[in-house]
């Protein structure tokens, strides 16, 4: 831990308390992410009337924003040893507050895409550099608790809380007071961290700006971004511009890992020594598990709960969020495990894979009729898993590393769990999209005029539109468009009840992918 130095006029410490001031300032601070990074995807409609944009230039604020994100993780450990630590979190803080209030009464699209990019890059410095000084200032054996904290500003409210405020907001109020509500988390944040000189007198090392590097990694920002997000809406490898973007994004990887590789002193954008921690090297592989199964499971669940259970904003968020209680418990047992009872920090990471798959296996049969109180056992268990999942990957990962490379760590570290979610999305929402299309032609292959159960059933609801005083031409017409609808629900159903499987598949691949991974390492990287 950094030295205490302030004292009062007897030389007695007057700052005790200042490491406990960032922990709550940081847990509160990220807050303000968590509810800029989660706007669209609940206000998605509601914004886009408002600026009038199109549904091209409205993509532009969402990969755009994630863009910016992913370029403030990579530069982050320049930033910090240029300006400092400290500085820069108090920096990012205060300008995500201030382009989340402008986001607020803004209603030109050009300006409301600034201001996105401002609040992905400090919402990444925030992020990154947030996490840094709470592994810098805390010791070692406090770790499992203080990250757990900070885990409720960084994970569990993107996962859980958001939602469910953005949805009341959208139905109750405007989408607009979203990000007025970042504001009084924003303010608070800063005022808490104000209060730690501990935060203050940590260090970081200075690092040689590499602009070659930052316009690499900028690139590969933008066309991973836009190929993720949007590949789904453009037939992927089927439309020019994503083939594109995928050349452009994997030629800018291969060439900043080159440099990284044969340049290592002027290529300083990344440090590829943490590769040398086998900690790390798991980590950074299981974070990009971990990302899908936080981010996808975070769509697919809302999205079914509108699409099939026709919901509103409110009632789809309240899906989530009796989730929030399992996900912070699991978390700080996780901590007494590892920090109490000092057992290995890899000891959850099975009960949350297994949780993971037996909550989304569960979720795999619901059905139009499902309502919240036939959701919530599996909602409650994939909030304890991800308690489990996420604590113990962050540790492993993170503990063992050294001082001077903590920074790239956490930087990589955040930039594969986003990867990780990004991906997730971008898979499930083009398999539902797939699986819907093939599930409506299974279906409507059996259902013809010409089939007596299907003539039975036009007739009965003919029948009864006609008793209900609708013309009898109108009413088989209309039960024919009726039961073209329930095709299409049964269809959507199906495909989100294979979506939510091919979670559980994901993780029956990917658990014995992480061991045999870890085993490999061990040998390898493990002490000879």
């Amino acid at each position: 831990m950094a030295n205490i130095s302030h004292t009062d006029g007897i030389g007695r410490p007057i700052s005790w308390v200042g490491p406990y001031f960032l922990l709550a300032g940081a847990m509160t601070i990220v807050l303000t992410d968590a509810i800029a990074g989660t706007a669209l995807s609940m206000a998605r409609l509601d914004i886009m009337g408002s600026v009038h944009a199109s549904p091209d230039e409205f993509a532009k604020l969402d990969y755009g924003y994630t863009a910016a994100k992913l370029i403030a993780f990579a530069i982050s450990p320049w930033l910090a040893g240029a300006f400092g630590l400290y500085r820069c979190v108090m920096v990012a803080g205060l300008v995500m507050t201030a382009a989340c209030y402008g986001a607020s009464y803004v209603l030109e699209l050009n300006v409301l895409y600034v201001l996105r990019l401002l609040q992905g890059s400090s919402g990444g410095v925030l992020l990154v550099g947030a996490q840094a000084l709470l592994f810098r200032v805390f010791p070692l054996r406090q770790q499992p608790v203080v990250q757990s904290v900070y885990a409720i500003g960084a994970v569990v409210a993107p996962a859980t809380i958001a939602p469910y405020m953005q949805g009341w907001l959208l139905d109750s109020v405007d989408w607009s007071l979203i990000f007025r509500c970042s504001v009084p988390f924003g303010v608070a944040g800063v005022a808490l961290l104000a209060l730690s000189p501990q935060a203050k007198d940590v260090d970081s090392p200075k690092v040689r700006v590499d602009i070659a590097g930052i316009a690499l990694i900028g690139t590969a920002a933008f066309a991973i971004s836009f190929v993720l997000s949007q590949g789904n809406r453009w037939d992927w490898l089927n439309n020019q511009t994503v083939v594109l973007a995928i050349a452009i994004g994997a030629g800018a990887i291969a060439l900043q890992i080159g440099r990284q590789l044969y340049e290592p002193a002027s290529a300083t954008i990344f440090n590829f020594a943490v590769f040398r921690n086998p900690n790390f090297c798991f980590g950074i592989v299981a974070s990009l598990a971990a990302g899908f199964a936080l981010l996808g499971s975070s769509f697919v669940i809302p999205a079914f709960a509108v699409s099939v259970l026709k919901m509103t904003p409110t009632a789809a968020g309240s899906l989530l969020l009796p989730s929030t209680i399992m996900f912070i418990a699991s978390l700080f047992l996780t901590a007494f495990l590892i920090q109490k009872l000092k057992l290995p920090g890899i000891v959850t990471v099975p009960l949350g894979i297994l949780g993971l798959m037996l909550a989304m296996w569960l979720l795999s049969g619901s059905s139009p009729g499902s309502g919240i109180p036939d959701m919530t056992p599996a909602i409650l268990i994939r909030g304890l898993a991800l308690g489990f999942l996420f604590l113990s990957i962050t540790l492993v990962t993170l503990m063992s590393l050294d001082k001077t490379l903590l920074l790239y760590g956490v930087a990589l570290f955040s930039i594969g769990r986003q990867l990780g979610g990004l991906g997730g999305i971008s898979f499930l929402q083009t398999f539902i999209e797939d699986q819907t299309a093939q599930n409506r032609v299974i279906l409507a292959s059996h259902i013809f005029p010409g089939r007596g159960e299907v003539a039975a059933r036009i007739s009965s609801i003919g029948n009864l539109l006609s008793h209900h005083g609708m013309e009898a031409g109108l009413a088989k017409k209309t039960a024919v468009t009726l039961i073209g609808k329930q095709v299409q629900l049964q269809a959507t159903t199906i495909a989100f009840d294979s979506a939510f499987f091919s979670i559980t598949l994901f993780f029956f691949i990917a658990a014995p992918c992480l061991i045999m991974w870890k085993i490999f390492l061990g040998r390898v990287l493990g002490p000879k």
